[in-house]
């Protein structure tokens, strides 16, 4: 399983998303890929913002590491599954889609806990280190939600 998280600049929710399905497919010993992109060019290359480092760094996932990068139709082709985490981005990963094949790919985060709420992850970017730990426990919510639900699909 190859999966992508995606939000607007690749430094806050996604490359949080990222670090938390990591932890979980190393602990549950499951041989998935999963990368991080932003559907924007502002952050290509820079680390994700430093109160999200800070966060993940507080609860034991660390993102440090990563780097920013922007999505790309590419993408489609090397992801199996490509989480958006708010329908704006949803809609400009689906811009991208080479085909009808390539859009079924491409779910809103939220509806993994919430079917067909078709709710967002807020983005923490200008608020408060409260919001950026709100949002890190929402995506160790989803990013175990999102674990389950393909472990379930894979055994039916």
């Amino acid at each position: 399983m190859r999966i992508l998280m995606v939000c607007l600049g690749n430094i806050c929710r996604s490359p949080m998303a990222e670090g938390l399905m990591r932890r979980k497919i190393s602990e549950a010993n499951l041989d998935w890929i999963v990368d991080s992109a932003g559907t924007a060019n502002y952050h290509v290359g820079s680390s994700p913002d430093h109160r999200m480092i800070a966060i993940g760094k507080q609860f034991g996932t660390p993102i440090h590491d990563l780097k920013g990068r922007q999505f790309c139709a590419k993408d489609f082709d090397d992801f199996d599954l490509i989480f958006a985490m708010d329908q704006s981005n949803e809609k400009n990963i689906l811009k991208l889609a080479p085909s009808p094949e390539a859009r079924k790919k491409v779910r809103l985060i939220l509806n993994e806990l919430h079917p067909g709420s078709n709710q967002q992850v807020p983005d923490p970017y200008y608020g408060s280190m409260a919001d950026f730990e709100n949002v890190y426990v929402l995506l160790d919510t989803l990013t175990e939600a999102v674990k389950n639900n393909l472990i379930n699909d894979k055994n039916r």
